[in-house]
């Protein structure tokens, strides 16, 4: 967080969309436990600017980041929203690297908001040495074995496991709109 402290002004005198963006992740990311409001404060601003200037890379890194930190402080139908365009622009790419990043959050989102099955078979699908690192894919994975039970948990992760990158994303695509539904039910 001291270290992030003056980056924002520093890449606004630059005045280059790319660094400014970045800045606003970096910043967002640092703040993003200590500060949850000022986070997603910057991580929108730094989408904007993203999506403004053409840069679909730290759109993609800024709309990831937003994902938790909406479902948990914002706005889950907005988090929704982020994790559906990381994936759009992963697969379109052809990053099927980082695509995982996106299905693990969205994975979280899922648990979170009681949608187990479809989080945990999207959960083995994400996992891999990267997503395996994030403590709140973790949290979700072990919240599912617990409320599922191992069996059930298992069955469903090998059902994601064996899903060709275009079945999961089909698969992901419906859970958003599924889950979209069910939030847009309850705000009525």
């Amino acid at each position: 967080m001291a270290s992030a402290d003056g980056l924002i002004e520093a890449a606004e005198a630059t005045h280059n969309p790319y660094a400014l963006s970045f800045a606003l992740y970096a910043y967002g990311f640092a703040l993003r436990d200590a500060d949850p409001v000022r986070a997603l404060q910057a991580l929108r601003r730094g989408l904007v600017i993203a999506q403004d200037s053409g840069n679909r890379y730290n759109e993609s890194v800024l709309a990831i980041g937003l994902g938790l930190p909406e479902a948990e402080h914002g706005d889950p139908l907005s988090a929704l929203d982020h994790i559906t365009l990381v994936i759009r622009n992963c697969y379109d790419s052809g990053n099927l690297v980082y695509i995982r990043s996106a299905l693990a959050t969205l994975a979280v989102v899922l648990d979170r908001l009681g949608r187990l099955e479809p989080a945990a078979t999207i959960a083995r699908f994400a996992f891999d040495p990267l997503t395996a690192r994030s403590p709140q894919f973790n949290t979700a994975i072990a919240h599912l074995r617990d409320v599922l039970g191992d069996q059930t948990y298992e069955s469903l992760a090998r059902k994601g496991e064996t899903m060709t990158t275009a079945a999961m994303v089909t698969y992901a695509y419906d859970q958003i709109d599924q889950a979209r539904a069910e939030l847009d039910a309850a705000a009525k």
